[in-house]
Formats: C-alpha cells, sequence, structure tokens
C-alpha cells in the first residue's frame, strides 16, 4: 500500500479538529484519575475551549473564505469546451449500495453541476474520476459505481462518460485522469470539485501537465464579506473547522511531497 496515502489517512485521523479535541479531553480524565489534576483540568479546559471557539465562533469560515475565493467562479466565453470533469468526494458508496438508491454527502452540486454542464456542452466528453478514500474499503464501496447508478435520474447516458475508478486521493485523480482521456495541447477541460478543494485539485493537475479551467461548486461560505455568522450548532462548526483544516494542511503536504505545482496554487 503507497506509504504516502497510508499515513495521511492514520495521521489526518488523530489530527482533524474534532477527534484530536476527543483525545485531548480523554487524556485529561485519565491523568484526573492517576492524581495528575493540574495537567489533567488543563487539557480538559483546552477541549473545551476548542469546542466552544470552533464549534460555534466564525472561526472556520475564514479558513475556508480564502481557499474557496482563490479562483473565480466560471464564465462561458464561448470557447469549445472538449470536456467535463467531475472529481469524486460527495458520494456515500457505503450507503447507497447497501440501500439500493444513489447517495450523497454535502458535495451533492458536484453531479448537479456535472450534469447541467453535459447538457451545456453536449459534444464535450465527460469523466468521472474517483475510487474510494477509505484506509481500506469494501469492494463495492467505490465512488464511480455510485455516480453509475445515478446517472438515469442526471438525465445522462451511461455511455456518454468515462470512468475512473481506481484513485484513492487528488494526486491520483490527476494522474489517472490524464492517462484516461490522454489530453491534448490547445484542449480546454472543465474541471468540477468544491470550491474550498480547488487549489489542491488544479495543483495537481497542473504537477501531471493536464491544463484544467476549475468550475468550482460546493461553497461552504457567503462571501468574504459575510464572514462574521456565528455557528447555532457546535457540530456545523467543528464539520467545517474539519474542512477547513484538511486542506491547508494538504496543500502543506501536497506541496512537501512534491505533487502539487504550488503551495498556493493561484489562476
Amino acid at each position: 500500500m503507497d506509504s504516502f496515502f497510508t499515513a495521511s489517512k492514520v495521521l489526518w485521523f488523530l489530527a482533524v479538529p474534532s477527534n484530536l479535541l476527543v483525545i485531548l479531553a480523554v487524556l485529561g480524565l485519565v491523568l484526573l484519575a492517576v492524581r495528575r489534576r493540574g495537567l489533567g483540568i488543563g487539557l480538559m479546559v483546552t477541549a473545551v475551549a476548542g469546542w466552544l471557539v470552533f464549534g460555534f465562533s466564525p472561526a472556520a469560515l475564514y479558513m475556508l473564505s480564502p481557499l474557496e475565493e482563490r479562483f473565480p467562479l466560471f464564465k462561458d466565453d464561448g470557447t469549445p469546451v472538449t470536456g467535463i470533469i467531475m472529481l469524486g468526494g460527495s458520494e456515500r458508496p457505503e450507503i447507497g449500495n447497501a440501500r439500493g438508491v444513489p447517495t450523497f454527502g454535502e458535495a451533492g452540486e458536484r453531479p448537479i453541476a456535472f450534469a447541467a454542464l453535459s447538457r451545456r456542452y453536449p459534444q464535450a466528453r465527460l469523466a468521472f474520476v474517483g475510487g474510494s478514500g477509505l484506509l481500506f474499503p469494501s469492494g463495492d464501496a467505490v465512488e464511480a459505481h455510485m455516480i453509475r447508478m445515478s446517472l438515469p435520474d442526471l438525465g445522462i447516458p451511461e455511455a456518454r462518460v468515462e470512468f475512473e475508478p481506481k484513485s484513492r486521493n487528488t494526486a491520483e485523480n490527476a494522474e489517472f485522469a490524464k492517462a484516461l482521456l490522454q489530453p491534448k495541447p490547445g484542449e480546454r477541460w472543465l474541471l468540477v470539485t468544491s470550491a474550498w478543494h480547488m487549489p489542491r485539485a488544479v495543483g495537481c493537475f497542473r504537477k501531471v501537465g493536464f491544463d484544467v479551467v476549475p468550475y468550482p461548486v460546493d461553497f461552504q461560505t457567503a462571501g468574504p464579506d459575510r464572514l462574521d455568522q456565528p455557528f447555532s450548532r457546535a457540530a456545523d462548526g467543528l464539520d467545517k473547522t474539519d474542512t477547513g483544516v484538511r486542506e491547508w494542511i494538504g496543500l502543506v503536504a501536497y506541496y512537501l511531497s512534491g505533487k502539487t505545482s504550488a503551495l498556493f496554487p493561484a489562476p
């Protein structure tokens, strides 16, 4: 198994803010039990403070905003579109396969945009790129299977879509997409993924020599001038904090490991 992929999954499980705060709280309880009162209370206070700050304050929005504003919304200038690539990540194959119906998570705007673009550009090639990001996936827990199941509802003929079902992360998305699609100089390929994920995705595609035009969707913020709204549920704030921290750590890790073309890719 690829060491970068394995290490990224294990380390992220420990470093994800919502998990890390729980670990700190548990360690605090353990220290209290073994009569390390000062340190134990300190860790528990830190955990509670983290839940309050990152759960209810707009801190997560300030982390996500620079990512989402990095690439502007796509504007059709009349230039022909060769193809449209959608990255996986919105699908919930473990649930969809069990129930026999297409199931999507928060990034459901990706397949909606993919379907809309397929109709706007009827001559364009269509490609879905995504296998499974799980460390130990089951045989049918593949994102591409879920999209294939969804095509009738999206109004896209299955014969029109090219599938790449083996990539496990963004770097492999780019590498395997290039191998599948064999892009030629001068072609115009649209890349559909979440706005907060676009910098890392574009960096990976540029690194493998696949020039793409960003088509960001699935925005988590209302804009750079509307970031002060607190969250009414701690779970919402923590979830967005996890997303923001993951992307910033991912940008640094991918750049240092040579998987992206720049630390913070720009237009």
